[in-house]
């Protein structure tokens, strides 16, 4: 069995990395485990800003599953159910991660790669980055979670490119079909993330905590009840609020403290 999820840490932000070079980033079901259990604890730090996902290396952000594994863990629907299991909770963690996440997707970003970075608030892609999710060309069919992140940011029409005919995208493509933020030159793509992370990590925290609720919890298209209405106001009372605009008014950078 081969590959790892890798963490890394810098303050306030924690990047993890898909790391199986020897098979482009492919992603085997002991990733997706070693993935949850990072994003469990991530995800109960108070002190993280932000989270940056990407490949190891530059071939490939995730080139899909582990086909080899296949026979032994997928080659029937109970294993295929126990499989799935182990997949959605880490794209339910990174769903739900109550900081911005970002996905940094140079090469492949096929299959279950492109279904993780989906999962991201954010999707910066190099130039040389590839979109697809050939599942058909195996005679497998996406779970509904894995439908459900592909929807999140695609139309159907899209979808349905991507699954009925097996196509793959170049960057420029992802990016006019809404798949991705913004694609960039391979040279600028290294200084792009980094500015791209260092304005989440400078803004103040809990703003974007908030926000992050607020827009899953409209999404969820239940009606607001007025506890939560208020909840909006919340930030009034926060120490990171006076800092903000006496910055402002000072004409300094703020410092934020997440409280």
């Amino acid at each position: 069995m081969t590959g790892k999820i890798t963490e890394e840490r810098d303050g306030h932000v924690a990047r993890l990395l898909i790391d199986n070079t020897a098979k482009r980033n492919a992603i085997s079901q002991a990733m997706w485990v070693e993935l949850a259990d990072r994003l469990e604890v991530l995800n109960a730090d108070e002190q993280l800003r932000c989270i940056v996902v990407r490949g190891a290396d530059a071939l490939a952000f995730g080139s899909g599953a582990d086909i080899e594994e296949f026979e032994q863990l997928r080659s029937s629907k109970e294993k295929g159910i126990a499989f799935g299991q182990q997949a959605h909770r880490a794209m339910r963690l990174l769903k739900s991660c109550p900081v911005p996440t970002l996905a940094a997707i140079q090469g492949a970003c096929i299959g279950g790669g492109l279904e993780l970075a989906a999962c991201c608030d954010i999707r910066i892609a190099s130039n040389d980055a590839k979109f697809g999710i050939p599942i058909g060309r195996l005679g497998g069919v996406l779970a509904y979670p894995e439908l459900e992140a592909l929807l999140a940011i695609a139309t159907p029409s899209v979808a349905y490119e991507l699954l009925f005919e097996g196509r793959v995208l170049n960057a420029e493509q992802a990016y006019v079909k809404g798949l991705v933020a913004r694609s960039v030159p391979g040279e600028e793509f290294e200084a792009e993330i980094a500015r791209s992370v260092k304005n989440i990590a400078e803004l103040a925290p809990l703003s974007a905590r908030w926000h992050k609720q607020f827009i899953a919890r409209m999404g969820s298209r239940q009606p607001l009840d007025e506890a939560q209405r208020n909840q909006a106001y919340d930030c009034f009372d926060t120490e990171d609020f006076q800092e903000g605009f006496k910055a402002f008014l000072e004409k300094r950078k703020p410092v934020f403290k997440g409280q």
